[in-house]
């Protein structure tokens, strides 16, 4: 289980250092692993509405979507075989985050960083060079099993790499690079798209080499975490690591709490066992719902296949393949808002204030669409008026999740787990996620033939249960030490009936095993 935690005894415990160059030079390298998952979601959607690639790979889809013109809009794209080259990716990812857990855990965060860079591109070169489907397929889970080792390393090495009052802003600059990846997949769709022989596909998928690159190499050159050093026996370096990221020579006191962290984080033999006991039924609720609800906001369905969504209520190929690009510009501004302002507003009003934002685009939405395709399909000539109106309300729809549950789903998580559970927790939360983004890829050309613009109303339908989920059951934990984290549950309404008052220590911790002894994240 890491170390990324540290036990301290006393009440509003502050540690001395600073936010220096040398640290932020590396967290934005190391935030830069968000790259390739960013540019994935992008070039994925762009790709499968490039009539060349659709005719090489899908010349079913391709005859359905452009021999008969009178096909119901609904269904052009309805294949089992097109989204599981978009899906196959997830499960990989799945698969690869379990074992990334151990390989980060026992070798360090740089080596699993490395195979990251190392199994993505060499999922980006064999999609780049394909020439059946079954080659796309190996290419997408090959960049899956490197997304899966990145998503796991990169933000613990953040957390451990960042002063923990600006953890926060850190962890979100790696979504700001997810969102930096998907425009940077968005951009180079539309030009590739006008590339005459329809090649432009494989430049495209094989593009992805160059994020695979930049955490490849940056895996090699960026320093270990001291965290990472202290479990693996390397005490001296460590403490002269964490001098040098702290820019004072005194850190006596945080580097002793790490090493008591990672003693009392090996004495922990089963943390899933650990994880099912009473006390943590709130923070087991937080691992699978948040996540859970993360992915039906309907969020991967605009970003995975935005041009797909923009070609079918009537843009040309090229057109909307331009509107993925504005959706991706709004993406990464409305992080940066979230950057902003997550310290200052809190993380409830993101929530709460994204929520609604995104249930009223999505009823617009659903009108606009509703009134011009009606139940069969057939839209007949879109005037401009109403392509616009369209991609302003899911502009607007994609800031409300990009400063609310984009950054969020993973933050919160991040603050409210205990480290005896950290491990436990993060690998629930992670899969739970995975496994989400899996199915709504599979399934959503499915469900838009079948439940046409309904599909809207559905994903609306969950925007409304987890805006209410968070009005009433996530407590607000902006400004609250992670130590006295315990507290924010046992003066809660409805959790407090699982969390009892001999368990939370005066300062608010958990206990650990050791009297007195609770839990501060670093």
């Amino acid at each position: 289980m890491p170390a990324v935690g540290i036990p301290t005894s006393g009440n509003n415990k502050e540690y001395v250092g600073n936010l220096t160059p040398y640290v932020l030079a590396t967290c934005i390298v190391a935030a830069m692993g968000g790259l390739i998952f960013g540019y994935d979601i992008g070039i994925s959607g762009g790709v499968t509405s490039m009539d060349s690639f659709l005719k090489k790979f899908f010349p079913a889809v391709y005859r359905k979507k452009e021999e008969d013109k009178t096909t119901n809009q609904y269904c052009q794209y309805d294949s089992q075989t097109l989204t599981m080259f978009t899906s196959s990716l997830y499960l990989a990812a799945l698969i690869a985050s379990i074992i990334a857990a151990t390989v980060t855990r026992k070798f360090g965060r740089k080596l699993s960083m490395l195979f990251g860079g190392l199994l993505f591109m060499a999922g980006a070169i064999i999609n780049g060079a394909a020439k059946a489907v079954w080659m796309l397929i190996l290419g997408r889970m090959l960049l899956g099993f490197g997304i899966g080792f990145s998503n796991q390393s990169v933000p613990l090495y953040l957390s451990e790499m960042a002063p923990y009052r600006y953890r926060g802003a850190l962890n979100i600059g790696f979504q700001l690079s997810i969102t930096i990846g998907i425009l940077v997949a968005n951009v180079l769709n539309y030009f590739f798209a006008k590339i005459h022989g329809g090649w432009g596909w494989r430049l495209s998928l094989g593009g992805a080499m160059v994020p695979a690159l930049i955490i490849t190499i940056g895996s090699l050159v960026l320093p270990d975490t001291p965290n990472s050093m202290i479990e693996r026996g390397q005490h001296d370096e460590a403490k002269a690591k964490l001098q040098r990221i702290r820019g004072v020579d005194d850190v006596s006191e945080e580097f002793s709490d790490l090493v008591a962290a990672s003693e009392a984080s090996k004495q922990i033999e089963d943390p899933w066992r650990n994880l099912l006991k009473r006390k943590y039924r709130p923070h087991l609720s937080m691992a699978i719902l948040i996540p859970f609800f993360q992915q039906l906001t309907g969020i991967n369905v605009i970003m995975f296949y935005a041009p797909v969504l923009f070609n079918t209520i009537g843009f040309g190929s090229d057109a909307s393949l331009m509107s993925a690009v504005i959706t991706g510009s709004v993406n990464v501004l409305a992080t940066m808002v979230s950057i902003y302002g997550v310290d200052k507003w809190g993380r409830r009003f993101l929530f709460l204030e994204g929520g609604a934002q995104m249930l009223i685009c999505q009823a617009v939405v659903t009108a606009c669409i509703g009134a011009k395709f009606g139940v069969d399909g057939t839209p007949g000539e879109l005037p401009k008026w109403y392509a616009i109106v369209v991609v302003i309300f899911i502009c607007t729809y994609v800031a409300g999740f990009a400063w609310s549950w984009g950054p969020l789903g993973w933050l919160v998580p991040s603050e409210i787990f205990p480290l005896e559970i950290r491990s436990a927790a993060q690998s629930v939360n992670v899969s739970v996620n995975m496994i989400f983004t899996f199915l709504v890829a599979q399934i959503f050309l499915t469900m838009l033939c079948h439940l046409k613009f309904g599909l809207f109303l559905f994903f609306a339908f969950f925007v409304f249960v987890m805006s209410i989920f968070v009005y009433y059951f996530l407590p607000e934990t902006k400004g609250i030490p992670i130590e006295e984290m315990g507290r924010v549950w046992r003066t809660h309404w409805y959790w407090k009936r699982f969390v009892s008052e001999e368990e939370v220590h005066p300062n608010g911790g958990y206990e650990m095993g050791k009297a007195g002894q609770t839990v501060k994240n670093v």
